[in-house]
Formats: structure tokens, C-alpha cells, sequence
């Protein structure tokens, strides 16, 4: 947080030497947003709305609308941004999660779809749409944007991560767990697909192997103890424990 409440009072330092600075009242909006005071920013963004053409300040105000619980407002200025041409894709990301915040998941996959039809090159977009189909378990179509994705920009892990999540769910634990190693390759710290490999190892009757990734997990990101604890359990040759200082004992390798 610290970061953020740096960045806001460089970004109030320059808009007190130009109050029409696009760019710092754009920072000023993000390090606003990032501290959930989302609210404040809609007043300043609102007339750097009114003086410009920005896109991207009209998607900063939608977002600051939102966190403001203006959902409705929200979605109705990130339709008139995403109608703008040339489309500003990251319009059509902003409405598709404000709608499936919303619980409108059709509508958010229609939204992505029209951004998808006019930027068939966007994987970002692509990976969204994947992620809403598997939302609503339409894993066959998850699947195949994903594949498409896949073969499009290989070296990209958030496709292999989301790829080896259908997979897994699909009970390709093997193929899950190769497309998983292939992810940490490119991001061998990301310790919430290491935990999710591990769930893949003890489907798979690997439990040494399960155990090492998950400890090594928890090592990196000990908030993710309550993921490990469901890893553990929710596999068929995970384990069991009936306390949690037990299992966060099992997990930092002490005896139980």
C-alpha cells in the first residue's frame, strides 16, 4: 500500500502544477483505486472526461464508479467507451467483469465477444472469454479458445495456467500437471500454480511429490494456507487433518 500512497501524492503534486494533466490525474485515479477509495476519483476524472477523448480516463472513471457502488453508471459509460472506434480494448475487459460482478455472465461474454470481433489478434481478450466459459462450466469452449490461444502465443503462462485448469477439472491430471510445469517454467515463483499442480500430483497417487510443491507454495505466498488445506483434502490420495495448526505443521515440515 505504501507504493500507492507514494504514487498518489506525486500524481496531487503535478495536478497542483497543471490541473489538467492527463497522465497524473491518471495515476492519481489508479493509487486511489488501489487503496479501495475509489470514490475520490470520480470527481477529478470526471472533468478530465468532460475536457477530453480519453478512452482510457472514461474506463478509470467506470472502475471508480464501481468501487464507489455505481455499478449501474458504470456500465452504462464503459457501453458508450467500448462503442467508440477504434475500440479501446481495455473497455471491453472493464464491462465484461463489472457484468459478471453483476452475476450477467451472458451479457459479459457478449461484451468480450464483440471485442474479440473486432481484435481477433487479442489474446488478452481471448483469455477472458475463456475464463467466463469456464465460470458458467462450458469447459468444451474454455478448451478451444484457450487451444487456439495456446498455439497463437505459446510462451504466454496465464493461457497454460487457465489451459491446465480446464484440464484439471476435465480429470487430465497428467496433461494438467505438464501444462502446469510449462507455466512455472516462464514463472517458477507463481505459488498458486504450484499449489495447483500439487492438487494434480495427488490425483495422479503422487503424494512426495504433491507435498514438496505445496510446502514450496506455502513458502512463497503464505496466504495460500487455506488452498493448500483444500489441495490436501480434496484430492483422493490428499490427506486429512482435523485441526488447522495440524495441517500448517504437516505443510512447514514439523512432525504432527
Amino acid at each position: 500500500m505504501q507504493q500507492f500512497a507514494a504514487a498518489e501524492q506525486l500524481a496531487a503534486e503535478a495536478l497542483r502544477a497543471s490541473r489538467t494533466d492527463a497522465a497524473a490525474i491518471s495515476i492519481l485515479a489508479r493509487a486511489l483505486l488501489a487503496q479501495n477509495r475509489g470514490g475520490e476519483a470520480i470527481a477529478p476524472l470526471e472533468k478530465a472526461a468532460r475536457r477530453g477523448n480519453d478512452p482510457g480516463i472514461e474506463t478509470l472513471l467506470a472502475a471508480a464508479l464501481s468501487g464507489a457502488g455505481r455499478r449501474a453508471e458504470a456500465i452504462e459509460q464503459l457501453r458508450r467507451t467500448a462503442a467508440r472506434r477504434p475500440p479501446f480494448l481495455p473497455a471491453f475487459q472493464e464491462l465484461a467483469g463489472q457484468l459478471a460482478k453483476a452475476g450477467r455472465l451472458d451479457e459479459a461474454i457478449a461484451a468480450i465477444e464483440s471485442g474479440v470481433a473486432l481484435a481477433p489478434e487479442a489474446i488478452d481478450l481471448q483469455v477472458d472469454l475463456a475464463r467466463l466459459h469456464l465460470a458458467q462450466n462450458q469447459r468444451g469452449k474454455a478448451r478451444a479458445i484457450l487451444s487456439r490461444a495456446r498455439e497463437a502465443a505459446p510462451g504466454r503462462p496465464e493461457i497454460l495456467t487457465e489451459l491446465a485448469r480446464v484440464l484439471l477439472l476435465d480429470g487430465e491430471y497428467a496433461s494438467a500437471a505438464d501444462t502446469y510445469r510449462l507455466a512455472l517454467a516462464h514463472r517458477p515463483d507463481d505459488a498458486l500454480t504450484r499449489a495447483d499442480l500439487a492438487a494434480c500430483l495427488f490425483e495422479m497417487g503422487e503424494r512426495a511429490a504433491g507435498d514438496a510443491n505445496l510446502r514450496s507454495a506455502l513458502r512463497g505466498s503464505p496466504g495460500l494456507l487455506g488452498r493448500a488445506t483444500h489441495a490436501l483434502a480434496a484430492s483422493s490420495h490428499g490427506r486429512f487433518f482435523f485441526r488447522p495448526s495440524a495441517v500448517a505443521k504437516f505443510l512447514q515440515g514439523e512432525p504432527v
